[in-house]
């Protein structure tokens, strides 16, 4: 007897109404994209969203299946949805699990650069008084140890922390000490200039395992004219000494940063060879920040955001040309978005976290043990402006640190999905919210889209990178792909179909 099937209607039954779950959209290049709250995407026909919300949509066609597979919609045959949906929201959201995760300590103030977009008052050698207390030390260590995060990174900064380094020493031994008898996996970053690097320090950061981050703007007449020093030489010295690092540490235990001012804009090309020149995989266009002692330069080294979005788009252009033609490097904020954009994941990148990162991923804990929500609210106070200064770590726990005052009181601007102009946002979950910024810049935490520059660069990068997605050359996407997976072009290229 034969075996009866069903007819192919009988599993492609239309449905005749359907749920819409939380989404946004906006329009690009001719297209719709629809996001939704977890930031999953959809490229769709311009009039899908009409259709969809009118429940004029086919519900067998393939653009619905997509829709329903995404949660973008639900309906009575899909009851497992919404429990995926939350599930995926949990994940996006991990980095808010054990709280604050990243501790910065100023070391000291006293630096032998005079860096052009330095953001604190700087001090000579001399003036010990600027550096951080053994007492100050230990009771910073206790409060951070306190934080419930079984994952913590210590980043020793100043000033530069090298003119400094018994005091590094100090704070290395007494946080590893704890951190073994809590049972905390610790990380240790030192921030350095590199100026002052010798044969104990080298032979101290390899048996601490402590990895080394620097600043290189780029070919030396950027780079001396945007950090000079004595000798006018700080280009050449910070090369020698990244050889030097790496020849003892690894050559991925040393990373490089760059600051983007005036003199850099004409020249993202050379900025960009110079870290493909010194062997680095991975280059930061950052724009220089709006804080502290970095305003009374602006008018010599500020730009405007159109002139930093025009440098970033040809720098970016010419990374992937880079790769292309087989030298593997990242482009790293693009990155930081490529994640949000395209994984399940979040990040740890504290700028674009909401709630934001300011306080529950990130404390600054500042030489004279007062206690910061961010490195840029820390520059605020250098300028006489504590806002933002929660407490001191001699006066205050953690407890009180997140239940006084100056904390509760940025809660109103903290999560982008309630804030004017951000709650309706296509790209929210891309994005953060940077109540800092926002208040450095226009007086208020919360801020106003229309004329912010945060919401301005952010908003044309994730364009940009949306523009990348959509026109879907399979060569570009295997290469950002492989930023995502640190797999270089030639082995993506043997996974993924041309």
């Amino acid at each position: 007897m034969a075996r009866q099937f069903f007819s192919p209607e009988a599993y492609g039954t239309k449905i005749s109404t359907y749920q819409l779950l939380p989404f946004r959209f906006t329009r690009l290049n001719g297209r719709e994209i629809l996001v939704n709250e977890c930031g999953e995407f959809l490229f769709a026909p311009v009039g899908t969203v009409e259709s969809l919300v009118g429940r004029k949509l086919d519900t067998t066609s393939d653009l619905y299946a997509s829709l329903r597979s995404r949660q973008f919609v639900t309906d009575h045959s899909s009851s497992a949805h919404l429990d995926l949906l939350a599930t995926k929201y949990r994940t996006k959201h991990e980095f808010l699990l054990g709280s604050t995760k990243l501790h910065i300590f100023v070391v000291t103030l006293k630096c032998d650069h005079s860096c052009l977009y330095c953001q604190v008052s700087r001090q000579t050698a001399e003036h010990d008084e600027y550096d951080m207390s053994y007492r100050t030390a230990e009771k910073s260590v206790d409060l951070m140890m306190g934080s419930p995060s079984e994952e913590v990174t210590l980043e020793l900064q100043g000033g530069e922390s090298l003119l400094a380094f018994e005091k590094v020493k100090f704070i290395v031994g007494l946080a590893k000490e704890k951190a073994a008898g809590l049972g905390k996996n610790l990380q240790i970053v030192l921030t350095t200039n590199l100026a002052n690097v010798n044969d104990e320090i080298l032979d101290f950061l390899k048996k601490e395992s402590i990895l080394v981050s620097t600043s290189l703007d780029g070919p030396a007449y950027i780079h001396n004219a945007n950090r000079p020093r004595p000798g006018n030489n700080s280009h050449e010295i910070t090369v020698q000494n990244i050889d030097r690092c790496r020849a003892v540490l690894g050559q991925d235990r040393v990373s490089a940063l760059m600051t983007t001012t005036r003199l850099s804009l004409q020249h993202p090309i050379e900025i960009i060879d110079e870290y493909v020149r010194l062997g680095f995989h991975s280059v930061f266009l950052r724009p220089i920040s709006p804080y502290g002692f970095a305003i009374r330069t602006a008018k010599k080294i500020g730009y405007e955001t159109d002139a930093f979005l025009e440098f970033y788009k040809k720098g970016l252009a010419h990374i992937l040309e880079l790769n292309r033609n087989g030298y593997f490097i990242s482009e790293v904020y693009t990155k930081i978005l490529l994640t949000k954009i395209l994984t399940p994941h979040g990040t740890g990148y504290v700028d674009l976290q909401s709630p934001a990162g300011a306080g529950f991923n990130v404390l600054i804990y500042n030489y004279d043990g007062d206690v910061y929500v961010s490195d840029e609210s820390r520059m605020l106070a250098e300028m006489g402006d504590t806002t933002f200064r929660i407490g001191n770590v001699h006066r205050h726990s953690r407890r009180e640190l997140f239940k006084g005052e100056p904390f509760v009181s940025l809660m109103d601007a903290y999560c982008n999905q309630s804030l004017p102009g951000c709650s309706d946002c296509a790209f929210q979950s891309y994005c953060g919210s940077d109540p800092i910024f926002n208040y450095a810049t226009q007086g208020d935490p919360v801020g106003h889209r229309a004329t912010s520059a945060f919401c301005k660069r952010n908003m044309e990068v994730i364009k940009h990178i949306f523009g990348l997605l959509a026109e879907g050359d399979p060569v570009t996407l295997r290469i950002l792909w492989g930023w995502l997976t640190n797999r270089d072009q030639k082995e993506m290229s043997e996974e993924l179909p041309a």
